[in-house]
């Protein structure tokens, strides 16, 4: 059965929010067999948030994904932006290429397992989007 979120509003970034993309991850078979020769961790840090900065993780290994809360271990790319451009690509608002071009998100770690899985993420924004459609973003974006 697909993950549905319909009729709870989620407030992004909080731990509701992070429990529910984790449930979509470990639900999606089609983004499980995406991954089952993929081994990534993409941490994304949001400052500017009530509680100073929000840390979270997507590890995507070999087909048993899941989305943490915090910071992870071993990161092999990372995301960094304020709250506003955060919300801004989340709803997309605005394209994370123009904000990393204005300085606005900052990217590290080994930008080339970034490109080696440009499908792979793609696909996880399509598992994202229900957990998205019922996120309450209270005008965090610009």
């Amino acid at each position: 059965m697909a993950p549905t979120y319909r009729g709870r509003v989620l407030a992004y970034l909080s731990d509701d929010w992070i429990r529910a993309l984790d449930r979509a991850v470990q639900e999606s078979a089609r983004l499980q067999a995406a991954t089952a020769g993929t081994s990534i961790i993409v941490q994304t840090v949001v400052t500017g948030t009530p509680a100073g900065s929000t840390t979270y993780a997507v590890a995507l290994d070999r087909g048993t994904n899941r989305v943490l809360p915090g910071t992870a271990d071993h990161v092999d790319v990372s995301f960094t932006c304020d709250l506003p451009t955060a919300a801004g690509i989340a709803t997309g608002v605005e394209s994370a290429q123009a904000a990393f071009m204005a300085g606005r998100l900052r990217i590290g770690g080994d930008t080339r397992a970034l490109m080696d899985n440009q499908a792979v993420l793609a696909d996880l924004d399509d598992v994202f989007a229900a957990v998205r459609a019922d996120t309450d973003f209270g005008g965090a974006h610009a």
